[in-house]
Order: C-alpha cells, then sequence, then structure tokens
C-alpha cells in the first residue's frame, strides 16, 4: 500500500524519494522486505526480492539534472555491502543469491520523477 500522499511533504526529501522508489519497485515486481536497513557499520536504504534474487538496493535521489547514481562511491558502497553482509548472517542467508542495485531518482520541483534502476551496479568487494 503506498504511503498516504498527505504525509509525503513532512518527510526529507530523501525518505520521500524512498517512498517513491519503493512504489516504482514493486511496479517492476520486486517485493520489498524492509527499507531504511540499519547496522552499526552500514546501511541500505531497500532490500527486496527480484524472483529468486535477494536484492540490497541503495536509493538516489536529486532534484536536479545531475545524475544521482555517480554520487553512488566507494565509501557508500562499503556501507551497503557491510550492511548487506550482517543482514544475509542474521537471517541465516548467505548461500541465497544476491545482488546490489542502484535506483537512481530525479525529482525536480514541478515535474514527474523519473527513475533509472541500475541492476547489479556493484559486487561485494574480496
Amino acid at each position: 500500500m503506498p504511503f498516504p500522499l498527505l504525509l509525503h511533504r513532512f518527510l526529507t526529501f530523501g525518505r520521500r524519494s524512498e517512498l517513491l522508489g519503493i512504489d516504482y519497485l514493486r511496479s517492476l515486481g520486486y517485493r520489498v522486505v524492509t527499507s531504511s536497513y540499519r547496522t552499526k557499520d552500514g546501511e541500505v536504504d531497500v532490500i527486496a526480492w527480484d524472483r529468486d534474487v535477494l536484492v540490497f538496493i541503495e536509493v538516489k535521489a536529486r532534484q536536479s539534472s545531475e545524475p544521482p547514481e555517480d554520487s553512488v562511491g566507494y565509501r557508500k558502497q562499503t556501507r551497503v555491502i557491510r550492511a548487506a553482509q550482517a543482514y544475509l548472517t542474521r537471517h541465516h542467508l548467505q548461500e541465497a543469491p544476491y545482488r546490489f542495485d542502484i535506483l537512481a531518482v530525479t525529482a525536480i520541483p514541478g515535474y514527474r520523477p523519473e527513475f533509472r534502476l541500475f541492476r547489479d551496479a556493484f559486487r561485494m568487494y574480496n
């Protein structure tokens, strides 16, 4: 069920973008497990199943034409990976197939948000 539109104005831009992103991911058939998953070493914006693959999704949003996905560098990827490792361990899913996606949201005021999904955008470092 989508987040009530009336309450959107009370949320930060980032959280609003995550909620819009979740609706978009659901429209693509993703089954969302949780959002804003945090550990002491990192965080994942959205965790969802895409068929039989567990997906850890970093949602990046901008209110300008600057590509949001460009701001997901090594440091951010490392924080997402650490949180993903903790999630996999906590839920005994180490053997499950998984990947890391980036959902770029361009939300210029007065225009409908645009979404670009980058599947398998980065990998766990060894």
